[in-house]
């Protein structure tokens, strides 16, 4: 039996920045009102076009970098979302075809059942 391990992490988030005063513009709030009721301050918001496999890509590229590995070296990738790219394929399997992990066996789980 082969040990399993997590050698490196990675994260990434989008560049757009959604600020409570933006929130404020658009509907009946304020920075105070967030905050004491969430302490979110801020959110990432994705850019047209962008999916849940392209952050997760800009996150694997960060934890492969980190322990020194390449794509190949890889033999599962875990992929788990509310957000999937679509409803099939699954979005480990466009994450495994971006990283080019031809060697990585994909496990996913999506909650289908929102997007109905």
């Amino acid at each position: 039996m082969r040990n399993v391990k997590i050698v490196s992490t990675g994260s990434y988030v989008p560049q757009k920045i959604l600020t409570n005063q933006d929130l404020s513009k658009r509907v009946e709030t304020s920075d105070e009102w967030i905050v004491s009721r969430t302490g979110i301050r801020e959110r990432r918001v994705i850019a047209k076009g962008q999916t849940c496999s392209d952050l997760a890509f800009e996150a694997s590229k960060s934890a492969l970098q980190k322990a020194g590995l390449s794509p190949e070296d890889l033999d599962m990738i875990i992929l788990a979302t509310l957000t999937p790219d679509k409803r099939l394929p699954a979005s480990a399997n466009f994450l495994q075809e971006k990283l080019g992990a031809k060697n990585a066996a994909v496990f996913v789980y999506h909650n289908l059942s929102r997007l109905s």
